[in-house]
């Protein structure tokens, strides 16, 4: 079976980085983290560090300290081997807040180093991901390898099966959990607390509620990706100005970045399930921009079609968790 995974490019990346990513892509088909044949650190030395060794030399001085691989003598790959991918991506995701912290995004090339980090983000990830093109599983499971890993389809939690296979590959799982865990079906759709069946056969009340919100779930998923892509400006086009504002608002709170697959997700989550309504956005982004409850009332309409009271709006201002407020 082969692997599907593309890694994604962000526009503006450096043409250099861009190019060396997509002949990375075109190779790596052997290759994962647990190959011993085909390392893809390896993979990663021979064709990602010399792109990123000429890319940091046309660099200003002070943009390298952002970048791991900077120091002479201590490549992209060097570090990934010594501290391992996942530590990696956390060091990137980190040197990446910094930088936005710190300087002005709107400048041509603040907007390609800010897109080369994110795509050079993808590649860790995508190699985090990234299944040999023949595997079997860990020594012992009986389970097939070659089944989808990822996110749980309702949340940022990995799925069931991912998180067993995670666990088998530390070797932090001894020989009876093993075989109790081949007689179970692990899910490579759901992690464990939102599958459709309970361990008792009943059916879940949490996958009941996430699958009728699913389509809410991945619309917000959408408007928070492309608001934490272009922070600086109101990007969520949701369809509606004033939900676009909430986003733009909502999002200059946050360090979080669009490479941070999982906390966007369950962000999403989060939203959905304390009924975070288009309404109450309405509400908060017009609080924000000054106008009080009975002129906010006088501008959004009720199920009715009339203009709402101020009570109304004042008990669903009420109902908005902390961590939505702007």
């Amino acid at each position: 079976m082969e692997n599907k995974i593309l890694i994604p490019i962000w526009e503006h990346c450096d043409p250099a980085v861009s190019a060396a990513i997509r002949q990375f892509e075109e190779r790596w088909q052997p290759y994962s983290q647990s190959s011993q044949r085909y390392p893809i650190v390896g993979l990663i030395k021979d064709v990602i560090d010399p792109a990123v060794a000429a890319y940091l030399r046309n660099l200003p001085e002070g943009f390298t300290g952002f970048i791991p691989g900077a120091v002479p003598g201590v490549g992209f790959s060097k570090i990934i081997r010594l501290v391992g991918l996942e530590a990696m991506l956390r060091v990137q995701r980190q040197l990446l807040r910094q930088f936005i912290m710190t300087e002005d995004q709107q400048t041509a090339r603040n907007q390609s180093f800010v897109a080369t980090l994110e795509s050079l983000i993808e590649l860790v990830l995508a190699c985090m991901c990234k299944r040999p093109q023949s595997s079997s599983a860990e020594k012992g499971v009986n389970l097939n390898n070659q089944r989808k890993h990822g996110y749980c389809e309702c949340c940022g939690n990995l799925t069931e099966f991912s998180t067993f296979i995670s666990t088998v590959a530390e070797e932090q799982i001894n020989d009876v959990e093993l075989e109790e865990h081949n007689k179970l079906e692990l899910s490579d759709k759901y992690c464990v607390g939102h599958k459709p069946k309970l361990t008792t056969g009943e059916w879940n009340p949490a996958y009941r509620q996430a699958k009728r919100s699913l389509t809410q779930f991945n619309i917000e998923l959408a408007r928070l990706t492309r608001q934490c892509a272009k922070r600086s400006e109101v990007s969520a086009k949701s369809g509606d100005k004033l939900i676009d504002e909430y986003f733009y608002h909502f999002m200059l709170n946050l360090t979080i970045q669009p490479a941070d697959h999982a906390e966007l997700r369950n962000l999403a989550r989060k939203m959905v399930d304390s009924k975070l309504s288009d309404t109450k956005k309405k509400m908060l982004a017009l609080q924000k921009l000054g106008f009080n409850q009975t002129e906010i009332g006088q501008r959004l309409l009720n199920v009715n079609h009339q203009p709402m009271t101020r009570q109304a709006v004042s008990k669903a201002l009420a109902s908005v968790r902390k961590e939505f407020l702007l």
